[in-house]
């Protein structure tokens, strides 16, 4: 088995700032209950752009950061519950969007847990030596399945994109991994696709947006965030102490606050960025480490935690080594 690292990260959230005063004058919802009630002030919505676009920004920074080009990358997977389209993959529009000919290419749909799991399958292909390099992104545009009317949904989401690069290498940066699913609570977090009775006659337009049960995605949410840090500590025989950072996926401030209150650790060892970019689902874990990367807060062999929990239900955790 090969080691894997990642080697370069990038991100585009360069879309249009819409602040909690522009949603209360939007929607009637009071600015201040929207940050009491879920950490966030701000979010970012694309214009005119579509999924592989920002992927394909946030791709190439990553690349550039990495310091290798389109054409040695072996594999591209995209993680995101927004694709430009049912077919073509968004994955193969980045491809061809970057120039990476050589790469296999394809989507990953698991909720909010989505990068988790992306990570996940291409460490796998690189540690089995299928390939030597892969470029694995985040990304989403919410505003394109948000309804601007549902009160309890639309303050939460952004649009944005993350990416990093793996690259086999000769130090271990995947040290271990936890993924658990449940289908049995798949009506809490919903964005239906189209319906299957009598399809071919349809003639109203079917809109497809987030649906959320907001109490059973508290609940879940923490119950799953602390059980996928509990299983990383007591499986690598690691301590608290010894974590850098916990990045989790960022949806809501009192979700990761109640998490943090029960395992004790101190809330500061979380890594928060939503309060400026919202819910951005497959996205925001990679924005993360792209930021916190940016701003010179990784050193080489610090152990991170990431933790990724949304609709399926689905959820994941992984321990890297910068």
């Amino acid at each position: 088995m090969k080691n894997v690292k990642i080697i370069g990260t990038g991100s585009c959230v360069d879309g249009k700032v819409l602040s909690n005063k522009e949603i209360e004058e939007l929607i009637g919802v009071r600015k201040d209950w929207i940050y009491k009630r879920t950490g966030i002030k701000e979010r970012r919505i694309v214009n005119n752009e579509n999924t592989s676009d920002i992927a394909t920004k946030a791709g190439l920074e990553a690349l550039i950061d990495a310091g290798i080009e389109p054409r040695e990358i072996g594999l591209i997977i995209v993680a995101t519950t927004t694709p430009d389209s049912f077919m073509p993959a968004t994955a193969c529009l980045v491809q061809h969007k970057i120039g990476a000919k050589n790469a296999i290419c394809f989507d990953v749909s698991a909720g909010c847990a989505g990068y988790i799991y992306a990570l996940t399958i291409a460490e796998k292909f690189i540690s089995l030596g299928t390939v030597k390099s892969a470029l694995v992104i985040g990304a989403e545009i919410l505003s394109k399945v948000t309804n601007w009317e549902d009160k309890d949904t639309c303050i939460l989401f952004g649009d944005g994109a993350g990416a990093v690069v793996l690259k086999e290498m000769d130090d271990k940066g995947f040290l271990y991994h936890f993924l658990g699913s449940d289908g049995s609570n798949s009506k809490i977090l919903t964005c239906p696709a189209i319906p299957v009775n009598e399809v071919a006659f349809r003639k109203n337009y079917f809109e497809s947006s987030i649906k959320m049960d907001g109490t059973g995605v508290f609940k879940f949410a923490t119950k799953v965030l602390p059980e996928c840090i509990t299983k990383v500590l007591k499986n690598t025989n690691i301590s608290i102490d010894e974590v850098k950072y916990i990045v989790p996926h960022q949806a809501n401030y009192r979700i990761i606050d109640t998490s943090a209150k029960k395992l004790g650790i101190d809330i500061n060892k979380f890594y928060i960025n939503l309060d400026r970019f919202g819910n951005t689902y497959c996205a925001s874990i990679p924005i993360a480490l792209d930021e916190m990367n940016k701003n010179n807060l990784l050193n080489k062999d610090d152990k991170i935690i990431l933790a990724g929990f949304g609709g399926g239900l689905i959820w994941g955790s992984l321990l890297i080594q910068w």
